[in-house]
């Protein structure tokens, strides 16, 4: 939830979460497995959170890439530029960046969980990847 939602949200919508889990309980129909639906009402908790909070958010300008690059001497720093950019990859695409890479679900898995056709997981798997590679080298990521 943090990945996608950012540190700072990731308590109230996680909250979230575990109201609509008790709320919609009764209507999981055991068609597929829990952790799926689970996974499913998590990140459409998610993604509704960062629809709402798109309209004021702003991304501040931590770095000024034209003068200075900041210091990655340790894992903590390089864990920050991925969090940022993270945060500035479309909310669909960061969602399934997400579920592959952290959670390690399977293309099916993740094809269910956002109900989109599995082909869709990968081009938007693929593009994830474009985009995050191109906001950490803006953020100064080094490799």
């Amino acid at each position: 939830m943090v990945r996608l939602v950012g540190v700072q949200n990731a308590e109230d919508v996680t909250q979230q979460v575990f109201l609509q889990t008790f709320r919609k309980l009764q209507q999981f129909a055991e068609e597929s497995r829990f952790e799926t639906w689970l996974y499913r009402l998590a990140t459409n908790e998610a993604l509704q959170f960062l629809r709402k909070e798109r309209r004021w958010r702003f991304q501040p300008l931590l770095v000024d890439p034209m003068n200075q690059k900041p210091e990655q001497n340790d894992g903590h720093d390089r864990r920050d530029l991925l969090d940022q950019a993270l945060q500035r990859i479309d909310p669909e695409l960061r969602s399934v960046f997400v579920l592959k890479e952290v959670e390690s679900l399977s293309y099916r898995e993740i094809a269910e969980v956002m109900d989109i056709p599995e082909g869709t997981v990968g081009s938007r798997l693929n593009r994830a990847r474009r985009e995050l590679q191109q906001h950490l080298t803006d953020l100064g990521w080094e490799a």
